[in-house]
């Protein structure tokens, strides 16, 4: 019995090989979107799920909630005094290890070179992260201060064929040259691991701030990761329920402007398994990009909606042929065959479809895998055995799009009356309501196509935008190079300033320590008259050669004038108590933008100038509150992406307390310019590494993943439009056909070319129009949702609705009008000889 349904199986295929290519090549690439889609949620869900101990491993993150704005910041981070206080409060804890993201220099025999991803850890890390070892032991890696461990593919960069094992690295941080011992070699983070490192060191801490040691005590300064283990079977969930009593218990109140200050009170914490870290709420501060399930449940959806329309061409093009099958069925029955049998074998067919297109679908996954993987920066293979394997999921996707693409058509087909269908001149193709649902199923492919090319627009536009609109400052001209915060540069910053202004093609140069997509983030609070809570304010050091630089007007007041020796705000570090009361007794003038004088409650910029206020600059011990004068009001600028809110920021006079140095050049070759600013750096600076960016690479990178996006996007939209194109396609064929008769009688009566033509487009143009009816209102739910996750964004306009509808409606016409023109070109007499 089955041998025959496979023998007519495939006759039938032979027999239709339009019909078969069409409905083959439909699924084969519903289902190779599927199954690529299928591989990244994978990918994206397993994030850190392979690390040994991964179920006891927890990150602890910060949440902020500013009450004057509503504005909220989730954080990876943690301040380090965190650290002891949970150990105190909670024997649950097993371990707790303190770890801060640097980019020193390290010298290795007298050549120096800056390391990116490099963390100092605190404790043995790999206790807690169990990476797999190359070299060494993991238990006693970083057992001691001095010890450092290296990634393999650090290990290769530095040592080549050479054992690292045993050799010494001189890491330059904090001004000092710091020797440490290579003690382990680890296998590299694998990319769906939400973890970056390239070397971690064991340091001490107290030691390494004694400079600054507030890093150690203050609860508002987060600058690194701390990671916890549990012990097994400890109740994760229990510890977060008892974080807002912690935080009463070890958060002290502080005096701020005569008002009691405590950091909990903006402040939440919380337990986060790392393995939920990719995925979760809290981005800011993250080592790798991040995701949310969001996104990748409408990918999957998407992958779903090619793939049902594979499926809907399969039952489109099923009905339609009906007639070409009839006779069969009812013949089988007639010799005995019952429905189920017939529903057994329609059923089988198109399983054996389905096989064939996963096959095709398979041989489009694994060619096309590697660039996927490229462009998404994932490890994506094609894995069919073992626990991880494809081969039930693979097999389990045949028989259901199997069953979905065929069972309609099975009961439809097997329900035909023999004795209807074989009498003279009588078709059951036309069997009342598959008219009806195959108008439907074309109006959902046609809506689901419309909706994608409608997203892929918005996307785009909303990424374009992102590029180009206006951040308030020059964006084109500008060269931001890091490193100049390094202690080592102190001494000659002042040259190297100098000497870049000099350099031909360079218009102007600027020091800051915030910067275009600069991570960092400093925020103090103002006390204003009349209001007992502050108001957090962003505080960021700049020179008198900034605002010029970075082409930021000024709306009111003055800017810095470094011959004005109360517009500085230098004081000597390491902290000076002398100086910070000296400070905090004078007080500053400061330069603020639109919106900080906004927030301070000024009307207008010209209203804020002259005003003083006070500030939280110092410590308690030094008086605390300083007196800021406002001096000038310059415009709001964005210097991180759209999705964040712009920054209120005061500027503050300090010249050497710097991160960056921006350059504004002026000449048709940016990379010359480039290369004798370079040239000043390794002159002045050899043992530095030279760190500079185009302001337009720098922007690039920092919407690379919207543009990733709008790619993946409009790959979805093309693939929609080709699966809904070809059953469109055979659809229309099927129907010329059986139109035949009919457009001949109607030429004969008298109907011209242009007339049949018009009549085949209308049948197929018009659930097309119907599509966008549908499409809009839904397209439209998604992109507002997504829109409003930027800060500045397009305005939502008809323009892509509509440019997706016309396009749409084209490609229909395109796609039916070789069928229509041919049909009505033919010679009626050839149609109707036999009548």
């Amino acid at each position: 019995m089955w041998r025959n349904y496979l023998t007519v199986g495939v006759r039938s295929l032979m027999k239709n090989r339009a019909y078969a290519l069409i409905n083959i090549l439909g699924l084969a690439i519903g289902m190779a979107a599927c199954l690529i889609i299928l591989l990244f949620v994978r990918y994206e869900l397993t994030y850190d799920k392979a690390l040994p101990g991964s179920e006891n491993a927890y990150q602890f993150q910060t949440y902020y909630h500013d009450p004057d704005t509503g504005e909220e910041s989730y954080l990876q981070m943690a301040a380090y005094v965190t650290k002891q206080a949970l150990l105190k409060d909670f024997p649950q804890i097993e371990q707790a290890v303190y770890i801060q993201s640097s980019r020193p220099v390290v010298i290795r025999n007298g050549e120096p070179f800056e390391v990116e991803d490099f963390k100092f850890a605190d404790g043995p890390l790999f206790d807690i992260l169990q990476f797999p070892f190359v070299q060494g032991n993991p238990k006693t890696a970083l057992a001691n201060p001095g010890s450092v461990v290296l990634t393999e593919s650090e290990a290769q960069k530095r040592f080549g064929g050479e054992n690292p094992m045993g050799q010494t690295l001189t890491v330059v941080a904090q001004g000092k040259n710091t020797d440490y011992r290579v003690t382990g070699v680890v296998k590299d983070p694998p990319k769906n691991s939400h973890v970056k490192l390239s070397m971690v060191a064991r340091y001490d801490p107290s030691s390494y701030w004694a400079d600054n040691p507030d890093f150690l005590t203050q609860w508002g300064w987060q600058s690194g990761h701390m990671y916890l283990r549990l012990k097994p079977g400890t109740d994760a969930a229990a510890i977060n329920a008892q974080l807002p009593a912690w935080e009463k218990r070890n958060i002290a109140d502080q005096v701020f402007g005569g008002q009691r200050f405590n950091q909990g009170d903006i402040a939440d914490f919380a337990l986060v398994n790392i393995r939920d870290v990719h995925l979760g709420k809290a981005q800011d501060g993250a080592m790798t990009p991040g995701n949310d399930r969001r996104t990748i449940i409408t990918f999957a959806v998407v992958a779903l909606l090619i793939l049902g329309m594979a499926c809907v061409n399969f039952v489109n093009l099923a009905t339609a042929r009906a007639s070409q099958r009839a006779r069969e069925v009812a013949l089988r029955k007639v010799l005995g065959a019952n429905r189920r049998q017939l529903i057994v074998q329609f059923l089988s067919e198109s399983v054996l479809v389905a096989a064939i297109a996963m096959l095709v679908a398979l041989a489009i996954a694994e060619v096309t895998l590697p660039a996927i993987s490229g462009f998404l920066d994932a490890d994506l293979d094609m894995t069919y055995f073992g626990r991880s394997g494809l081969l039930l999921p693979i097999l389990a996707l045949v028989l259901v799009v199997g069953a979905a693409g065929g069972l309609y058509p099975a009961f439809y087909l097997s329900r035909f009356q023999p004795a209807k269908v074989l009498k003279a001149n009588k078709s059951a193709a036309d069997a009342e309501g598959s008219g009806r649902l195959r108008g439907v199923l074309v109006v959902s492919q046609f809506a689901v196509s419309i909706g994608l090319i409608i997203c892929t627009a918005v996307v785009y536009t909303q990424t374009v935008y992102a590029r180009t609109s206006d951040p308030g400052y020059q964006r084109e001209g500008l060269i931001q190079l890091d490193g100049a915060g390094r202690r080592q540069i102190q001494p000659m910053l002042d040259t190297i300033v100098a000497e870049m202004a000099k350099v031909d093609g360079v218009v102007s140069v600027g020091r800051t320590t915030i910067g275009i997509a600069t991570p960092n983030s400093s925020n103090t609070g103002v006390q204003l008259p009349g209001r007992q809570e502050p108001v957090n304010i962003g505080q960021y050091n700049i020179d008198d050669g900034f605002f010029k630089t970075m082409g930021i007007k000024l709306i009111a007041g003055r800017s810095f004038d470094r011959s004005r020796p109360a517009d500085s705000s230098e004081r000597p570090f390491p902290e000076d108590p002398a100086a910070e009361r000296a400070f905090a007794a004078r007080g500053a003038n400061i330069v603020v933008n639109e919106l900080a004088a906004k927030r301070m409650g000024f009307k207008s910029p010209a209203d804020a100038i002259g005003k003083q206020l006070k500030a939280a600059l110092v410590d308690p011990e030094y008086g605390g509150m300083v007196p800021i004068n406002i001096i000038g009001v310059v415009q709001d600028s964005r210097f991180r992406s759209v999705r964040e809110p712009i920054d209120s920021i005061m500027f503050f006079y300090d010249p050497r307390s710097i991160n960056q140095i921006l350059v504004r050049y002026s000449s048709k070759d940016p990379a010359a310019v480039r290369d004798r600013i370079e040239g000043v750096w390794k002159r002045l600076a050899p043992d530095v590494p030279f760190q500079a960016k185009f302001s337009d690479e720098i922007v690039g990178k920092l919407y690379q993943a919207e543009g990733a996006r709008a790619a993946i996007f409009a790959a979805f939209a093309l693939l929609a439009v080709i699966v809904g194109c070809l059953g469109l396609f055979g659809l229309a064929s099927f129907t010329a056909e059986r139109r035949t008769k009919e457009i001949g009688i109607r030429k004969v009566l008298g109907a011209r070319t242009r007339d049949i033509v018009r009549l085949l487009v209308w049948q197929f143009t018009r659930p097309v129009i119907v599509a966008n009816l549908i499409a809009w209102p839904i397209a439209w739910w998604v992109m507002r949702d997504w829109l409003n996750k930027f800060d500045d964004r397009i305005a939502l306009g008809p323009t892509p609705f509509v440019a997706a509808g016309l396009l749409a409606l084209i490609i229909a016409i395109g796609t039916i009008a070789a069928h229509a023109i041919k049909v009505a070109s033919a010679n009626p007499i050839r149609a109707l000889r036999y009548e």
